[in-house]
């Protein structure tokens, strides 16, 4: 027997496996890694030692107006631990610079002065000069130029005036965009609400190379790259973190080569193959990532990547919250048909998106590889109206899933945490 724990909500749910049922259990081994020095010590000796680049306070001297975006409150990057070295890093070199710290909130609403002490601390947000950008501020947008997908290309005008751009982050593997970090801090964080509907339009986020853990013939990547770089984003401090939220890797530098380093270094870390099989077992890391449906997409397409075709896919993520969206619902319960709901979806240009269509097509074309089973708090029947099939408990979703299958021994596959790990298929 093999005992496996899944995160759900602010628990967990066990269970135990008999060994020749289970094809294999995927898991990242970035727990196990030892950090080989303390949060502040690492981003420290990052900046200290950038790469391609020259060091941040040579790069202050002598410009007067400097920008760091840094993330929203939605993203746990551990701005405490970074932002004071950038600061400090920027003095350095340059005591009499005017510094703005631009909150990337992307399409999300603004980040409120109780969420920037959260994130910051009290001093930096009381003795800083702190502007949250807003993707529908027309006044406070300007037109960089166009995307090489055709979408036109507009920034925040904070950023567009900075005499230094630069930027903090962490990155964790990303469900389209290959890895989050580096380039995003960009597009979509300080972007118009148009840049970022155009880059997630439904043709890129069909594309077979818009996937975790991919960057390469990444459409979606290459906008985001293009767009930092003709915003001239030229420094970024990037970490990496456990599940404690707590630094254990870190980089700084050049746009690219700083983020190919840290995304080489999670690519280590978190990389595993696919072991196909009839049922692949997901979750979304447990709370605060599973609190609805909406976001437990993500942890879908870890066993999406592993489920053999026609397959079932089990997904334990309690959604305490609900569906996540009424249009994310709509687009999905609206009609019988998934294949038709996907065409109308497919048949939208870049400049046609809207709002949560990717969402709704990621898990639309997981829902036409194989069925769902999702283990959650939510009603039956908004379960149901999703074109999933409702259960309680992972021993009443494996019965049903058995059923499915229709065969004596179905292979399973399990994955503990969906978004720790990159599922690849060489």
């Amino acid at each position: 027997m093999t005992e496996i724990k899944f995160p759900y909500g602010k628990t967990t749910i066990t269970h135990n496996f008999d060994d020749n049922e289970l094809s294999g259990v995927l898991t990242s081994s970035i727990e196990e890694y030892v950090p080989q020095a303390e949060p502040e010590a690492l981003v420290r000796q990052a900046l200290e030692a950038p790469i391609g680049s020259p060091r941040l306070c040579e790069l202050a001297r002598g410009k007067k107006n400097i920008v760091i975006i840094a993330s929203d409150h939605t993203r746990p990057v551990p701005s405490r631990v970074i932002m004071p070295a950038m600061l400090s890093e920027i003095r350095m070199g340059n005591p009499d610079a005017e510094i703005t710290i631009l909150i990337a909130t992307g399409c999300h609403r603004g980040t409120t002065r109780d969420e920037l002490i959260n994130k910051f601390g009290e001093h930096i947000v009381e003795h800083e000069n702190i502007y949250i950008h807003d993707c529908q501020d027309r006044e406070m947008l300007v037109n960089i130029g166009t995307l090489p997908s055709g979408g036109a290309c507009e920034i925040n005008k904070i950023a567009y005036d900075a005499d230094l751009l630069v930027s903090e982050g962490f990155i964790e593997p990303h469900f389209f965009a290959g890895f989050s970090g580096g380039r995003k801090s960009v597009l979509p964080g300080i972007a118009g609400k148009t840049t970022v509907l155009a880059n997630h339009c439904s043709e890129f986020i069909a594309s077979e190379y818009s996937r975790t853990g991919v960057l390469a013939d990444n459409p979606i990547h290459r906008d985001m790259l293009w767009a930092a770089k003709t915003a001239k984003l030229c420094f970024i401090v990037n970490v990496v973190l456990d599940a404690e939220k707590r630094v254990i890797y870190a980089v700084a530098g050049d746009l690219e080569q700083a983020h190919k380093k840290g995304t080489d270094f999670l690519l280590s870390q978190c990389g595993v193959r696919a072991v196909p099989a009839d049922i692949a077992i997901s979750t979304n890391g447990g709370y605060p990532l599973d609190q609805n449906i909406y976001q437990a997409v993500k942890g879908m397409t870890a066993a999406e990547a592993t489920v053999k075709h026609g397959g079932v896919i089990i997904m334990l993520a309690s959604s305490s919250d609900g569906t996540g969206g009424d249009s994310f619902y709509h687009m999905l319960s609206d009609n019988d048909d998934i294949s038709n709901t996907m065409q109308t979806i497919l048949a939208r240009t870049r400049n046609e998106t809207v709002a949560d269509q990717w969402e709704a097509q990621i898990l639309l074309r997981i829902l036409l590889h194989c069925n769902v089973i999702y283990v959650s708090e939510v009603q039956d029947e908004v379960i149901s109206a999703m074109h999933m099939i409702p259960a309680h408990s992972l021993d009443e979703a494996l019965c049903k899933a058995k059923a499915i299958i229709g065969k004596k021994d179905p292979k399973i596959t399990a994955i503990p945490d969906g978004i720790a790990v990159m599922v690849t298929k060489e």
